[in-house]
């Protein structure tokens, strides 16, 4: 993938803000007057109850971490409580899709990044680029067992694993996969995309499956499979991102057009574009910055960063902050 590096400061300005923004979110939740845009004031039992400052706090959080292996799940699970939403059970089964549906923003990202290898699955699909055409078939494998376990476990994993001890849970034992597999294995040595076999493909689609729990983190399962299976970091990267484009696509469709009509009841339909729109600019920023950074470092600040916010969110929890 070629393109120019953003700067490693404003990342780190992104990530140093969502902690900034901890303090403040309550405050957002606060029940006080508000206007639909260009309308006049709502009645408290007809306002949708997600704010346009809600939704692009949303916005930032999903577009940032949804490409990175930090689990953009886990982070719209804790932001939301923060911002007081999802405090009853309707409106936590729309948050919960919601944040679902929001990975449009950052898949239409990843479309405009990627739309130079795209182009080679296509022109493989008429029989020009046969790389492509092995590309494309390595994908529709690897979605494959993601998909098939989603729409089995579905209830079960909303039930049970949309919380926050399991996501900080899977927070802390992903950072510490990371920390030690970038400790075992230095540089960005490993064969080229072009080298992934479809058996290869098929285990790499069985390992996102575990990324079904929230806070794993999808990004980051497949990259680690990737890596194991002997790809240069560069290119477990690249497919991670591919990947993610038919699996959080088929997802966000499915996501969608079953709960669609009721986010739109909950939340209405200005915030949730509002905070969709602010993704697509966030997970740009985001996957630019990833993309250059990791061409010279490995994935371990991710690692690290991972273990920070596992141990914030435990004190958040004791002091009953979420």
């Amino acid at each position: 993938m070629k393109s120019k590096p953003v700067p490693a400061a404003a990342f780190s300005l992104a990530i140093a803000a969502l902690f900034l923004l901890l303090p403040i979110l309550p405050l957002l939740a606060q029940d006080g007057p508000k206007f639909e845009a260009g309308g006049p004031l709502v009645p408290e039992q007809a306002r949708p109850s997600m704010s346009i400052q809600q939704a692009i706090v949303l916005g930032i959080v999903e577009g940032v971490t949804e490409y990175l292996p930090v689990s953009s799940t886990g982070h719209l699970t804790v932001v939301g409580r923060l911002l007081g939403l999802g405090r009853t059970a309707e409106e936590k089964s729309a948050l919960d899709a919601y944040t679902i549906c929001i990975q449009a923003g950052a898949i239409i990202a990843v479309l405009w990044i990627s739309f130079g290898r795209i182009r080679r699955m296509a022109v493989g699909l008429v029989g020009r680029d046969r790389d492509g055409l092995r590309l494309l078939g390595n994908l529709a494998i690897a979605a494959i067992p993601a998909g098939l376990i989603g729409l089995l476990l579905e209830g079960r994993i909303k039930q049970y694993l949309f919380g926050l001890w399991p996501v900080t849970a899977a927070w802390l034992v992903g950072g510490l996969l990371i920390v030690l597999l970038s400790r075992m294995r230095k540089g960005t040595e490993g064969r080229a995309l072009e080298s992934l076999s479809w058996k290869h493909a098929l285990v790499i689609g069985v390992a996102q499956a575990i990324a079904l729990w929230p806070g794993v983190s999808r990004s980051l399962i497949t990259m680690v499979g990737a890596i194991l299976l002997g790809l240069s970091l560069p290119a477990a990267v690249e497919f991670s991102f591919l990947l993610g484009l038919v699996t959080l696509g088929a997802a966000t469709i499915y996501e969608g057009a079953k709960a669609g009509p009721e986010i739109i009841r909950m939340f209405g339909w200005i915030a949730p574009a509002v905070g969709l729109v602010v993704a697509a600019v966030a997970a740009f920023i985001a996957v630019k910055w990833m993309i250059g950074y990791l061409r010279t470092r490995s994935l371990e600040i991710f690692g690290w960063y991972r273990i920070v916010i596992a141990l914030l969110v435990v004190f958040l929890l004791y002091a009953r902050v979420v």
